[in-house]
């Protein structure tokens, strides 16, 4: 069950070959069905099992962002760890003549399915998760079909742009310093050319543009889904909420945590405060924000800096670097009691710490001061973080036949094929 419309399949998408991805450097415009479906799975496998199988009846929860990135994980994690139902949101767009659907589209019915294979009744939502209309969407599920409590919702959502449902004004979201003019190393990608490393510059945000940022990136829909789900009494005694966030590196802080985005980021956290003080008083509940550590996902690769700066990382930790998943599976495990929250002292919950150990900080910033299009395959995991780039899209998953034709017209789920 999704927002679209039941649609006929298009005569004209039919069954292709789809060997290689079209892309201009990190901006992929072909998504492989069977590789999303894979990658969905070995990230499921990858989810450290519980200790004990979860309830059949587990917690009503709520994934806003759920089919990409650290979202995408938390909807495996919370299904396989913790026994989650309830409801997935995303905004995907379904293939055409021309074009496969996007990513998302396919992850999402391969963790549909998933869910049915663990027998956890799941719902996926497709549509503007910053509009009302979803939002009322949602609460009419949760109301109608998953007992009318939400016990946990997770916010995950990376977007350019949102409308304001009240003013119905569209705010903008930019990658820019603030203060001072930005110069920072980055990784350039273009196939059939080696990995460059390049000096970027980036000028500094008008006031105007930290301000739009922070109403796209911010906490103020966040805030608005609680206060729809509150309104609707929708929230259960004890109900938790967690807004997924990242600090990074000193190394990428000028574009990124002192940048437009951390402005956003702040906001952020300060709304994660604003909101546990509500619902401690409203149904004895918690809202946190969690700090994840570094990955390669469809909106970490626009930063520059960041794919430079995850390369070297890797390159320091190699399989030591915590996946998104058992980042996650840690993160359910406090949401649900199986172990304490553990919050800084500024209210969040870390992930991160293997990522901003002292050590391995060290090591990263001497092979980014060393890093020249000469030497970054030696001191970074090209191979890795290309094929990462990759796997988002479901190409370069092993295991996959990508000489094999493939149907690129996939239902949404619950919908007819």
């Amino acid at each position: 069950m999704g927002s679209c419309p039941n649609r006929p399949k298009d005569p004209n998408v039919t069954d292709r070959v789809i060997d290689r991805p079209r892309s201009r450097g990190f901006l992929f415009l072909d998504s492989h069905p069977a590789g999303c479906r894979q990658l969905v799975s070995d990230m499921w496998e990858a989810v450290p099992a519980p200790a004990a199988a979860p309830p059949a009846d587990g917690p009503v929860a709520l994934v806003i962002g759920s089919s990409a990135g650290y979202g995408l994980a938390a909807t495996l994690a919370g299904l396989k760890r913790a026994g989650i139902r309830g409801i997935g949101v995303c905004f995907e767009k379904p293939a055409t003549a021309r074009r496969t659907a996007t990513a998302g589209w396919y992850r999402t019915a391969a963790t549909a399915e998933l869910a049915r294979e663990a027998g956890r009744d799941v719902v996926f939502v497709n549509g503007d998760a910053f509009s009302d209309e979803v939002k009322e969407q949602v609460a009419d599920l949760l109301a109608e079909r998953f007992g009318g409590k939400l016990d946990h919702l997770i916010y995950s959502v990376a977007a350019p742009r949102r409308t304001d449902p009240e003013t119905g004004t569209t705010y903008a979201s930019v990658l820019q310093p603030i203060g001072a003019t930005s110069r920072t190393k980055t990784l350039v990608f273009d196939d059939g050319r080696a990995p460059e490393v390049k000096e970027v510059e980036t000028a500094p945000a008008a006031e105007e543009d930290i301000a739009q940022t922070v109403a796209v990136m911010g906490g103020a829909d966040w805030e608005r889904w609680i206060d729809h789900l509150a309104g609707r009494g929708l929230l259960a005694e004890g109900f938790s909420t967690a807004a997924l966030s990242y600090i990074g590196s000193t190394l990428t802080e000028a574009i990124y945590r002192k940048g437009t985005i951390g402005a956003a980021k702040a906001h952020l956290e300060g709304t994660a405060r604003a909101l546990d003080k509500r619902l401690s008083e409203l149904v004895g509940g918690r809202a946190v924000t969690s700090v994840n550590g570094a990955a390669v996902t469809q909106s970490s690769t626009a930063i520059p800096g960041i794919a430079l700066y995850v390369g070297l990382l890797r390159g320091v930790l190699g399989e030591r670097m915590a996946p998104p998943t058992a980042q996650l599976a840690d993160l359910w495990d406090r949401l649900t009691g199986a172990r304490p929250l553990d919050l800084d002292e500024e209210g969040r919950i870390r992930l991160d710490t293997w990522e901003l150990d002292p050590e391995v900080q060290a090591a990263v910033a001497e092979r980014w001061q060393a890093a020249t299009s000469e030497d970054i395959a030696r001191l970074a995991d090209l191979d890795w973080f290309h094929g990462e780039v990759h796997r988002l899209y479901g190409f370069a998953v092993p295991g996959v036949d990508y000489g094999a034709p493939v149907a690129t017209e996939v239902p949404w789920p619950g919908q007819a094929g």
